[in-house]
């Protein structure tokens, strides 16, 4: 399967490949039991729309050549506007919300035919290797079992679910981890 290589990706980046983005984000879920598969143009324009202008913006992605995987992250700080993207779910997560300032990480996805090979270990190191001295909060995809088994193993629990604003207003999965 060949050697996969890491690499940070500026905001500029980010844009620029968000194509190739929304396709690993589609594909990764899209076969995924009990998961409702994104709509590629909707993730697409939620990502750089969105997510890619949050303050403190961070991205790894794996590929060797092709992308294979990515996460992503942003610091969020309380009352800011990410927060005001929520409609509900906010006082579930006591631990995390009472901060002042979160770190947000979306992710990690890795393409199906690459998963057990550590790839999401890595990305998910990679990714709060500046930003772990902040209180932690994943979003996850309802019934995403294979996420959730790796955050488990990373230390995260559940915190709850948020609805944010998005094109569909989906309902996700609030995952914790205070730092270490």
């Amino acid at each position: 399967m060949g050697t996969v290589f890491l690499r940070r990706l500026s905001r500029w980046q980010a844009e620029i490949e968000r194509e190739d983005v929304g396709d690993l984000f589609t594909d990764a879920l899209r076969d995924e039991p009990g998961v409702r598969a994104p709509d590629r143009e909707a993730f697409i324009r939620w990502f750089v729309d969105h997510d890619v202008q949050q303050d403190g913006f961070d991205m790894i992605v794996a590929g060797g050549p092709a992308l294979v995987g990515c996460a992503y992250g942003f610091r969020a700080e309380r009352g800011g506007r990410w927060w005001e993207s929520f409609t509900e779910g906010q006082d579930g997560l006591p631990a995390v919300a009472a901060a002042r300032q979160v770190f947000v990480v979306t992710g990690p996805v890795v393409a199906p035919g690459r998963r057990r090979g550590q790839i999401g270990t890595r990305l998910h190191r990679e990714l709060l290797s500046r930003n772990g001295t902040l209180p932690q909060l994943a979003l996850l995809q309802p019934g995403n079992a294979p996420a959730r088994a790796a955050f488990q193993s990373w230390g995260w629990g559940k915190a709850g679910q948020l609805t944010p604003r998005d094109a569909d207003g989906t309902p996700v999965e609030a995952w914790a981890r205070l730092p270490a």
